[in-house]
Parts: C-alpha cells; sequence; structure tokens
C-alpha cells in the first residue's frame, strides 16, 4: 500500500488557521443526562484549512464515531487498512471502536471540518450512512449553507457550554450532519434521472392537464407495456391512478384555501365529470370533498 505522505514529518495539528474545540470530560457528563442532547452530541468539532502533513493514527479506534468533511484538497483514510479517499466536496464517517489512521494528500493537501460525535441515535446516523451497503466515501455539491451552519455550530459551543447553547448546538449538528446522510432522500429530484421520475414530475408540473397512458409513454419516449411495468414497479401504482392522486390531493389545497365550487375545482383539474371526480376523491381520501372542505376550512 502506497503510503508516501505517511514518511514525511507527522502533524496531527497545528495548522495555520486550524481551529478545535474539544469538550471537557464534565460537561460531557452532563449532556448524557439531558434529555434533548444524550441522543446526539459532539465530543469535539474543528476545521483544519490546507493541512499540510496532517496524519492522525488510533490502533484502537475513538470511542465515538468521526465525520470528516473535506472543501478542498484531499486526503486518504484507511479503515481496517482498507483505504478511501476524500476529494473536494466528500465526506466519510469513521466507525467507532475501529482502528483508522487518515492523513491529508502530499501535493493538495485537504482542508476539512470535523466532529467527533455519540450519543443514543449515532449508530442509526451510521447505519443510513452505510445504507446497507460497504463503507464508501460519498459526494455532496458544495452547498455555502452548510458552512454557515457548521460555523453557527462552532460559534456557539466557542461561546458558552451552558445547558440551553448545548441543547441548541446539539440539535443544529444533528441537521449538520443529517443533511448530509439523507442528502439524496431530501434532495431526489438530484438522482431521480430515471424515466418513472422523469414522467411524474411532468405530471406535477401539468396536473391541470389530461393524458392516457399512451401519451405519458410517448412522452418518455417508450413503449407503454415497458412504461406500465416500470411506473408499478417504482410507485406501486399504474400511471393514470397515481396521476389521479396527484391531481386530488391539489384539490385538497383548493379545498383548503379557496371558496370556488366543487365542480370548479374538478374542471381546473381536468375532470369533466364532478362525481366522478367525487368519487374519485372519495375512495383517495375516505371522505367526500364537501366533508372535507367542512373539517379543514380555515376559519376566519
Amino acid at each position: 500500500m502506497k503510503q508516501s505522505g505517511e514518511q514525511k514529518k507527522r502533524i496531527k495539528e497545528g495548522f495555520l488557521g486550524q481551529r478545535i474545540i474539544v469538550l471537557p470530560p464534565h460537561i460531557k457528563r452532563k449532556l448524557t443526562g439531558n434529555t434533548l442532547i444524550r441522543n446526539f452530541y459532539p465530543t469535539a468539532i474543528g476545521h483544519y484549512p490546507k493541512a499540510i502533513n496532517h496524519y492522525i493514527e488510533r490502533k484502537a479506534g475513538a470511542a465515538q464515531y468521526i465525520l470528516i468533511y473535506c472543501t478542498e484538497g484531499g486526503g486518504y483514510i484507511y479503515v481496517n487498512d482498507v483505504q478511501y479517499e476524500l476529494q473536494p466536496n466528500t465526506y466519510f464517517i469513521i466507525p467507532r471502536n475501529t482502528a483508522h489512521r487518515y492523513h491529508s494528500q502530499d501535493s493538495s493537501p485537504w482542508s476539512i471540518y470535523w466532529v467527533h460525535f455519540t450519543g443514543d441515535a449515532s449508530d442509526k446516523i451510521y447505519e443510513r450512512f452505510l445504507d446497507g451497503a460497504e463503507p464508501v466515501t460519498k459526494h455532496i455539491p458544495y452547498d455555502e449553507n452548510r458552512i454557515k451552519l457548521f460555523e453557527q455550530i462552532y460559534a456557539i459551543v466557542e461561546h458558552s457550554f451552558q445547558e440551553k447553547e448545548m441543547e441548541i448546538m446539539s440539535i443544529s449538528l444533528l441537521h449538520f450532519i443529517s443533511a448530509m446522510v439523507y442528502y439524496k432522500e431530501a434532495n431526489p429530484a438530484v438522482y431521480n434521472t430515471d424515466s418513472i421520475s422523469s414522467s411524474i414530475l411532468f405530471m406535477k408540473q401539468n396536473i391541470n392537464e389530461k393524458f392516457t397512458i399512451e401519451e405519458l409513454a410517448l412522452q418518455q419516449n417508450i413503449s407503454v407495456s415497458h412504461y406500465s411495468r416500470s411506473f408499478k414497479r417504482k410507485t406501486g401504482s399504474s400511471p393514470i391512478n397515481y396521476f389521479n392522486q396527484l391531481k386530488v390531493h391539489k384539490s385538497c389545497q383548493h379545498l383548503y384555501f379557496t371558496d370556488r365550487s366543487i365542480k370548479e375545482i374538478a374542471a381546473e383539474l381536468g375532470f369533466d365529470d364532478q362525481y366522478y371526480f367525487s368519487r374519485l376523491f372519495s375512495s383517495v381520501m375516505n371522505v367526500s370533498p364537501t366533508k372535507y372542505r367542512k373539517q379543514h376550512k380555515t376559519k376566519v
């Protein structure tokens, strides 16, 4: 295994512009007794910009999970001697109690934001990171708001270890990490590039129109049979039923926020027969449109 970066001067810390906060033991003990915090909290947090010759090795691992998020340069992480490469806009979570080491690249040392975290929910967060597969480096698009959130978290910890500050810090940190781990689920449009996802987006953008299954399949340039099978496999529903359900959900907004008649709403959404629309609405929502409006109409 190539380890040229490890043969040079090894530095754990001391980089120009580095920032690091390690929570004192008595503060960590307090966190474990707080119901808002004990499920998820950091034990250390930091930012190392352009960390030349950065190198860490823990033969017995760490008691916490370690998130390393790279924004510039690159480096390598070894977990049980398996190598993972970090490049800009990638992150990795090192499992706790597991031998590991990591270092920045020689030619282009990394800039990293990192957190040691633990708590009752940390195992589940790591499980979601794995997503049922072997560990891999995860790529996420750069987002300035992510960096702003980290800076906010760091500023809170730097300012005070008081209970309320630690609570909002913990909540914000969970959001920071979960937004990375659940990025695919939180941003489906970025990943859903298959024909069925494209068709669903087309339906939503043309919710007031009427389409046959042949027209929907043609819009995706695939055969009706393949389109129907693929749609059913992905959604559990036929294309037309799915489109009608989207229309019903849209009609709920009209019923809730406007005084338009049910006939007008049905026509707006492409239904020529308001009674068919009412039956469809009742089958989807388990209540008639009229009763839904009475139950949910905003009281002025």
